[in-house]
């Protein structure tokens, strides 16, 4: 893939996290070299400027000797390589990298082309850095993270190739690549910036696309296996409010349900005058949950599109100013949006589950079994989608509005976006849990209305389901039975049919 700083969209962020190798433009390299040659002036001159010949944050009046500027850089790398915590996965640690070239193609950072190319060879040869997940606030910039992945450029610490953890040294000299010895203020332009929050939102961001697609089908699913009426879901209704997104899920409803047999068997006499609002909301909620995930994706790829290091080089100037384009507010408020859209996804759907278990409310048998008292049935699996559920909500806090002061109160309002984001991306995987469970007990549910069927999409979404799980006659272990649900839930093959039809 040929870069376009300031033009990649999130389809191209997708094909970097899968693997996809990176080449720059001649526009990028030249733009790259006159921002080399603007800090190569700059010590010449001896002039001080921060981040190239002096300390970093509360210590950015400390003046350090030309002879002393590559261990200044090589020290902070050392010093911020402070992370704890899991090691981030391979998908998010492509995606840092790639983040962290688009952002340094821009040519504002200082850096020089053999820089740059190292960071791309890395990619190259999948040489992923090891990155503890845990140890950013968000400002200035992912510092401990990215001071992980530079190390792996220095021959430091530990990297990932092809599934296998070993020293980064060795990693780079069995690909025939050299440790690297950093120029002035290239470690801090490698170690400033928002690609680690950013990495992170926007996989959950991309986990959160899929879900809520499949949060249609099974929505559908379970709205007709309650024999729930497609009224609502009228296109004169939405049309009248305006939201896009809410347009857009009736028409997607109304087509996931058109011609199904269970609803036109409740057209005439059904004494239900309304349905219960998880059924009959469902464009008004779900809707809202796309509108807000487009929003998400616009603040992401704008974010990473930028410049976001400190401070910034203007070549065509000869200026170096410093800023705050490190601070990861917008990634922040971005995550704290999309753990709102994925916590409400959530809870509508357990309402569903809720439903469907209960007799009184879905006129099946209780807890979807075929002889209940004996058999406990879909019980505890709802109460399962329950907990998930609360954890959802639970974990739906802002982050953003949590700032601590650090560096001795020089960096004293932080944003707390890489926080958010890792909160974001465990909340996909309770939902994707929740739906996978919601896919379980809509399909059972329709089970119970034979021999009437549903429509021809719903069909085939059931039909996906049983060719792995049996329908549940007496009681069995449920907890593989939710897993695959899960796993199919998860793997876009649901939102593959909500797409087609």
């Amino acid at each position: 893939m040929t870069l376009n700083p300031g033009h990649m969209s999130v389809s191209h962020w997708r094909a970097i996290q899968t693997g996809e190798h990176l080449t720059l433009t001649g526009e990028s390299r030249a733009a790259i070299a006159a921002s080399a040659a603007t800090v190569a002036a700059i010590v010449q001159r001896d002039d001080a400027v921060y981040g190239i010949n002096t300390g970093f944050g509360l210590l950015a009046s400390t003046r350090i000797d030309r002879a002393d500027l590559a261990t200044l850089q090589r020290n902070l790398v050392l010093s911020h390589a402070a992370g704890v915590g899991d090691p981030l996965p391979a998908p998010i640690i492509r995606l840092i990298l790639g983040l962290k070239i688009v952002s340094l193609a821009h040519g504002a950072s200082g850096i020089r082309p053999e820089t740059i190319d190292a960071l791309i060879a890395l990619l190259t040869h999948d040489i992923l850095p090891v990155i503890p997940a845990q140890g950013s606030v968000g400002a200035s910039g992912d510092l401990a993270p990215l001071a992980h992945m530079t190390c792996c450029l220095l021959g430091i610490g530990d990297a990932i190739v092809h599934d296998v953890r070993k020293p980064a040294a060795t990693a780079l000299a069995e690909a025939g690549l050299a440790p690297l010895t950093l120029g002035p203020k290239e470690g801090l332009a490698l170690l400033n910036g928002t690609q680690v929050s950013t990495a992170i939102a926007l996989t959950a961001l991309f986990a959160a696309q899929d879900l809520c697609q499949s949060a249609l089908i099974t929505g559908a699913l379970s709205t007709d296996a309650a024999r729930g009426s497609d009224a609502p879901f009228d296109p004169r209704i939405h049309a009248l409010r305006g939201h896009p997104g809410q347009i857009e899920v009736a028409a997607t409803l109304r087509r996931l349900i058109a011609n199904s047999e269970i609803r036109d068997s409740h057209r005439i006499g059904d004494p239900r005058v309304q349905d219960p609002y998880c059924l009959r909301c469902q464009p008004q909620v779900m809707g809202a949950v796309f509108d807000l995930l487009a929003q998400v994706e616009r603040t992401l790829t704008i974010e990473a599109n930028g410049v976001t290091d400190n401070p910034l080089v203007f070549a065509a100037e000869g200026e170096v100013i410093s800023g705050g384009n490190f601070h990861a507010e917008p990634v922040a408020f971005a995550a704290d949006l999309l753990a709102l859209a994925l916590a409400e996804t959530g809870s509508i759907a357990e309402r569903r589950i809720a439903m469907l278990v209960d007799p009184a409310h879905s006129g099946l048998p209780a807890f979807l079994t075929p002889k209940p008292g004996l058999n406990s049935g879909y019980m505890i699996a709802h109460v399962t989608a329950a907990a998930l559920t609360a954890e959802n909500r639970m974990m739906a806090h802002p982050a953003s509005i949590d700032s601590i002061p650090t560096s001795a109160n020089q960096e004293d309002h932080v944003s707390m976006a890489t926080h958010g984001a890792r909160r974001s991306l465990q909340m996909t995987e309770n939902l994707a849990a929740i739906l996978g469970i919601e896919y379980l007990v809509a399909c059972q549910a329709l089970d119970c209305l034979a021999p009437l069927q549903t429509s021809a999409p719903l069909r085939a979404a059931h039909a996906l389901l049983r060719r792995e799980i049996p329908p549940l006659t007496d009681d069995r272990l449920l907890a593989p039975d939710i897993d695959h649900a899960r796993h199919l839930v998860a793997s876009g093959a649901l939102r593959a049919i909500a797409k087609a039809n």
